[in-house]
């Protein structure tokens, strides 16, 4: 029986016609040759609870040491290892995302309207009464300082060194390539990334008298950020979603002061039919070796994961229903990654050894390439899905997964046909399927919802060419 290249890494878009490919909740790694396959998709990691803070999210999260720190409603909360919450001050706002940065005694938090700074050591938590302008929306740290930007503003303030208390009215620039607002300010390899609606400038401490920083000549970037929470720092460097003056926008990372695109023609193509996408967000964390870019689009329900080890891209959910998946604000603390919920105040542990999320199915699937014959008929007499078998839950229930076929170009699939992937310890069954028809044209759809692990090596499959 003949070895079918039945999966790819193609992500289709625009054509069932040209590509149907699908590969969901799955992510790809491409092993060394003499191995049992070059290619094999893994299912993602699922989410277990670590803590909660109720009904309505967190607005933003900071670790420092051994501790992490949350902002959820009005209050700022500090979290032990056992999430243990102890609330450490209080903002005066109730709601929306808020930033924050650390400068090694002090946390800053923004949210818009005030800067609030806690002190580590005394618990000490205030609002920055003087000096700071109104309205900052987004901060960081660098040299030894603060720095905020502001609403409706191309203005950015530094604080005083290692005091985020003081601020001098004077201490400010303007990012002044184009007469755009600011929407993130970000330090990033000993620069300062100012990132506004149109253009991206970079700035560095040039110990100026008047002014401790100077705009980097000729390093302008005529791409401006397109979600503001969308940009992070992600495999030593920064990716976010960008959009340039001839429109449409695409998910980048910098190299040095130039911008790499990653998302492809297809996910560009899905992801700019999406009515709105300024509200989305993102963030990365490590994968046994892969570095991760998850971008979420609250508006429109979806949700992406980027892998720079492989290039590929694939659609997250959670759930059954076609959902965007639950993580929106990701932190890494004590090593793990811990996400927020974007529905409630969830915290959860990002975890490749749980099969759920937070007790809800995980959808893994696979829709594979096109096997096409234009002038004959191919008769399919038996498809072998290789999966890791045998891994079954404790409780005895035998896992299945889904085969559907469609004969049409992937617009329409055909019966629900299931099959055992085997109960615990059963190593040696096999996902097949026999008798599955004749047509010029064929896609397989392979998925699994049981809450199991995932791994899938390849496919053989026994085809007849007919007149």
């Amino acid at each position: 029986m003949p070895v079918y290249p039945l999966f790819g890494l193609n992500q289709g878009g625009k054509s069932t016609t040209v590509s149907a490919e699908r590969h969901l909740n799955l992510y790809a790694e491409i092993v060394p040759e003499g191995d049992k396959s070059r290619l094999v998709f893994y299912g993602t990691p699922g989410l277990s609870l670590f803590t909660s803070f109720g009904d309505t999210t967190v607005r933003g999260a900071l670790a420092v040491g051994n501790l992490l720190y949350m902002v959820h409603r009005g209050t700022l909360y500090e979290v032990n290892n056992a999430g243990v919450k102890t609330a450490r001050g209080t903002l005066n706002t109730t709601s929306g995302r808020v930033d924050l940065a650390y400068n090694g005694t002090q946390i800053g938090i923004v949210d818009g309207v005030n800067m609030y700074l806690y002190t580590v050591s005394s618990n000490a938590f205030a609002v920055v009464a003087s000096g700071l302008f109104a309205n900052p929306i987004s901060i960081t740290f660098q040299d030894g300082y603060f720095i905020a930007c502001f609403a409706n503003s191309g203005r950015f303030q530094k604080s005083k060194a290692y005091d985020g208390a003081t601020w001098d009215a004077l201490d400010f620039a303007t990012a002044e390539s184009n007469p755009d607002n600011l929407v993130r300010v970000l330090a990033d390899h000993g620069e300062l990334v100012l990132a506004g609606e149109l253009t991206i400038e970079f700035w560095g401490n040039s110990g100026g008298q008047d002014f401790a920083y100077s705009n980097i000549r000729g390093a302008t970037l005529e791409f401006g950020l397109a979600a503001p929470w969308s940009l992070v720092k992600f495999n030593d460097s920064l990716a976010g979603l960008f959009k340039n003056r001839m429109g449409q926008v695409q998910i980048m990372m910098m190299a040095g002061h130039a911008l790499q695109k990653i998302s492809t023609p297809e996910v560009d193509y899905l992801i700019n039919s999406y009515a709105t996408v300024a509200d989305a967000t993102a963030f990365a964390y490590m994968l046994g070796g892969h570095p991760m870019l998850q971008v979420n689009f609250p508006s429109a329900g979806k949700s992406w994961l980027f892998d720079a080890s492989t290039s590929l891209w694939t659609p997250l959910e959670s759930g059954l229903s076609g959902g965007r998946h639950l993580a929106e604000i990701h932190v890494d603390f004590l090593n793990k990654p811990r996400v927020t919920d974007y529905a409630n105040g969830n915290v959860y542990n990002l975890d490749p050894a749980v099969y759920t999320d937070n007790g809800a199915p995980i959808a893994r699937e696979l829709v594979g390439r096109h096997l096409n014959q234009s002038y004959s008929l191919l008769t399919v007499h038996r498809l072998q899905v290789d999966f890791e078998t045998g891994v079954g839950q404790v409780d005895g229930s035998d896992p299945q997964a889904l085969l559907q076929i469609s004969r049409d170009n992937g617009h329409t699939w055909g019966n629900e046909l299931w099959t055992s992937i085997g109960v615990i310890g059963s190593y040696l069954t096999r996902a097949v399927w026999r008798r599955l028809g004749a047509a010029r044209d064929f896609l397989f759809k392979i998925r699994v919802t049981d809450p199991v692990k995932v791994v899938i090596t390849g496919a053989s499959i026994e085809v007849e060419q007919g007149r």
